[in-house]
């Protein structure tokens, strides 16, 4: 490969490793949701329990109790994508500003 006038002489295997993967990741071990600028609200009173939202959250920030119900959410994952708040059809989620 031609960069200009010089060639790249430098192998891949010369190069110095940047970093190693000893595990799979986990979302579950950093708490990312401070990186929002926006965040859903949940509304208890207007939620009709249709789970629409839980399978749409990317980062499994909504909360679900031991009976199967949404209870909230997890600010300590959520990035406030608002995905929850396009799927709730009885807008028990809303958006809110930080």
């Amino acid at each position: 490969m031609n960069i200009g006038k010089t060639k790249a002489t430098v192998s891949w295997q010369k190069i110095n490793h940047g970093s190693n993967v000893f595990e799979a990741g986990n979302a579950a071990q950093f708490h990312t949701g401070d990186w929002r600028s926006e965040k859903p609200a949940f509304h208890a009173d207007k939620c009709k329990q249709c789970m629409l939202c839980f399978p749409v959250c990317p980062d499994s920030s909504i909360l679900v109790d031991d009976k199967g119900a949404v209870s909230g959410i997890n600010f300590d994952f959520c990035k406030g994508c608002l995905v929850c708040v396009k799927a709730c059809p009885f807008g028990a989620i809303t958006k809110e500003e930080m």
